[in-house]
């Protein structure tokens, strides 16, 4: 199983660059996995690799959230913040599918906890239609392989598609709602409900992966490492979003599966910096990423 994270732009490229370098240094195909879970930027590349293309072939024209400038965040303060007990306003467009890194706590009190925090955050005015239409193209259906995570909005709880007696959306829909961060996009609605970008619950979501016993995941984390300065929220995040998916990794331990968890190397965090939401460093990014994934497929095969 491939756990894929959230991480905005950048981390979509990077996930992709470090899966393509995996299957070119001899490692697994990653368009042949049993199954998926995908979470913001991850649902986008996890649902390419559902439709059977395979990274190597996308690199470079890939699906994207629309990028982000700093100004279009606004000056509001964020739910971490708060969260935090600070006033100070977010640093840039970079910390908004971060901020609700912090928020974790486990069910039900966690999704009262996400429902307050969203409700201070200001609507996004921003359209993922245009995302939604590249997935479309590839004509997917759900066939049991793919989970995407998204928060449903008005009561916080995590929801799961493509997930026995999940609310069904057409796999473009949810995908759209899992990249929908919040004061950022606007939240896709759907049978009277809003759901918004799957990392306000976590930045992986593996603990919803479904293995048992003798299972093996392969977590890969855009968000585990950022560069930042110390004092910028990016840098505590960091930590927060290794910490969530150690616990998580535990979780599925416990079950009886394997786990493997990556983290953006030394060089792919230097090409991606603190605004993940910035389509200038792709290129960087992407051959970053090929490097560690060649390197990562020989740890892999030993």
């Amino acid at each position: 199983m491939l756990v894929l994270g959230g991480g905005g732009i950048l981390g979509e490229a990077w996930l992709s660059a470090v899966l393509a370098g995996i299957q070119q240094g001899g490692g697994f195909d990653p368009c042949a996995c049993g199954s998926y879970v995908g979470t913001s930027a991850g649902s986008i590349v996890a649902t390419t690799l559902v439709s059977g293309e395979r990274p190597a072939e996308r690199l470079g024209r890939l699906p994207e959230q629309p990028a982000v400038a700093e100004s279009d965040v606004g000056e509001e303060p964020s739910t971490i913040r708060r969260a935090f007990g600070t006033a100070a306003s977010l640093g840039g467009a970079a910390l908004a599918p971060l901020a609700s890194l912090a928020l974790s706590s486990s069910a039900p009190g966690g999704a009262v906890l996400r429902r307050s925090a969203l409700a201070r955050v200001r609507t996004g005015g921003r359209s993922l239609a245009e995302l939604g239409r590249m997935i479309e193209r590839f004509g997917l259906h759900w066939d049991g392989r793919l989970r995407i995570a998204a928060v449903e909005l008005e009561s916080g709880r995590r929801v799961m598609f493509g997930a026995p007696g999940a609310t069904q959306l057409s796999v473009s829909e949810a995908v759209q709602a899992s990249c929908a961060i919040p004061g950022v996009f606007r939240p896709l609605r759907a049978g009277g409900r809003s759901f918004v970008d799957g990392g306000v619950w976590s930045p992986t979501n593996m603990d919803a992966a479904e293995v048992g016993r003798g299972g093996q995941v392969l977590c890969l984390n855009p968000t585990g490492s950022i560069r930042a300065a110390i004092r910028e929220p990016a840098a505590a995040l960091a930590a927060v979003s290794r910490s969530l998916a150690a616990a998580e990794a535990l979780a599925l331990k416990r079950r009886g599966a394997s786990t493997r968890t990556v983290n953006p190397d030394q060089a792919s965090v230097a090409a991606m910096g603190a605004n993940l939401m910035d389509p200038r460093q792709r290129r960087d990014v992407i051959g970053a990423g090929l490097g560690q994934g060649r390197r990562l497929a020989a740890e892999l095969g030993a």
